[in-house]
């Protein structure tokens, strides 16, 4: 094939340029894994922000099929649009700041936060009955009731609740260092914690769930001194205490074009990759747009017949060049953009690396256009979100 000469892609084969593939037997076994962690109690699994970009809908019913309690949401509006699909389980939604959410959120009986006494009084103004869980500040300095007010709170909330304003369900709290191996910090929340909880109890409250851990903190402070752990991170395979967790999404997309060019020759907007030799390149559509981060060009690379290939030049709103050198390939070959690293495939914690970020946020911004695949065992599904 002569410099330039382009291969172009037939018509026939998979429609789909690129997709996530999300193994939920994955999921269901790290939920298993925290479980022999956390042996008795309930577990809410987080499934906000589309469950970590893997699916809201898919991954609660695993969830509860895999002994979950409760469903976790950042925003009542997620918790909403998932009950509206049909699914009945028992969610909690802590972002809440106006007064409407209280009427909707128990029209669809789902718990929400309450972090602060004006929070407390909008909510308990809209007389809906509501079922509210407490928000303690341990020492995560962002949302919840400081100390000092915990006393005067945690009175208008029995005040409430004897009046059938709201229903006291929960007291919780969000660790700041869950990850860190000095649990000082976490056994410092941990006893703030279990302090506002004796108060409140000695208030007159009976709440049903108290929780403080989270994915990590399971791992690392006993759990057993309140009836409910949140597990977020690590149900999708972000292992940041070493538990054994496996990631649960693989990304792949198909050779879309081929292209060879000589030695010397510039790659993508502002040619700061220029071919080392002569060499095949392939594009690959998938961007910024879809959640590949603009910051790892440069040292991103993707998995490749058993190997690796970097990419060619910087990553674009929509597609990637990847240069293949002197190595067979086709349009529809399909490479694998991260997995869980079993066949030498990038992971998503190493794109993380490379961008200067999160596992997390490699995850969440997996965007709309990419199709997800669910797969569990023998049984498969696809989803156009």
């Amino acid at each position: 094939m002569s410099s330039h000469e382009v291969q172009t892609p037939s018509v026939s084969g998979d429609v789909y340029a690129a997709e996530a593939v999300v193994d939920l037997a994955v999921i269901a076994a790290n939920i298993s894994r925290f479980r022999e962690l956390y042996p008795e109690g309930h577990i809410c699994v987080a499934v906000k922000a589309n469950a970590f970009g893997h699916g809201a809908a898919e991954v609660a019913r695993v969830a509860m099929a895999s002994g979950a309690s409760m469903l976790g949401f950042a925003r009542l509006s997620e918790a909403l649009a998932l009950r509206a699909s049909g699914q009945d389980a028992p969610m909690f939604a802590w972002l809440n700041d106006v007064a409407d959410h209280a009427a909707l959120a128990a029209a669809a009986d789902i718990d929400i936060s309450v972090s602060g006494l004006e929070n407390l009084r909008e909510i308990a103004a809209a007389h809906s009955g509501v079922a509210v869980h407490l928000e303690v500040e341990t020492g995560l300095n962002r949302g919840g009731t400081s100390p000092e007010d915990w006393a005067e709170f945690i009175a208008e909330a029995r005040r409430f609740e004897a009046a059938g304003q709201i229903r006291v369900r929960g007291i919780w709290s969000h660790l700041s260092h869950a990850s860190d191996a000095d649990i000082s910090r976490s056994r410092a929340q941990d006893q703030r914690l279990r302090a506002a909880i004796a108060a409140a109890r000695e208030a007159g409250l009976t709440p049903e769930f108290t929780h403080l851990a989270n994915s990590s903190g399971v791992a690392l402070i006993d759990p057993t001194a309140y009836n409910m752990v949140r597990l977020g991170a690590g149900v999708y395979g972000i292992d940041e205490v070493g538990i054994g967790l496996n990631p649960a999404m693989t990304l792949s997309a198909r050779v879309m074009q081929t292209k060879r060019v000589q030695a010397g020759e510039g790659v993508s907007y502002g040619h700061t990759y220029r071919a080392p030799r002569d060499t095949t390149l392939a594009l690959i559509a998938v961007g910024y747009a879809d959640g590949l981060p603009w910051a790892a060009h440069g040292r991103a690379e993707v998995g490749f017949a058993g190997g690796r290939r970097p990419v060619a030049g910087r990553i674009s709103m929509d597609q990637i060049m990847v240069d293949m050198g002197d190595l067979p390939v086709a349009v529809g070959d399909r490479v694998t953009l991260f997995g869980p690293g079993t066949h030498g495939e990038p992971t998503a914690a190493e794109w993380a690396g490379w961008a200067g970020t999160l596992e997390h946020e490699i995850y969440c911004g997996i965007g709309s256009r990419i199709n997800r695949r669910y797969i569990f065992s023998q049984e498969e599904s696809t989803s156009d979100e």
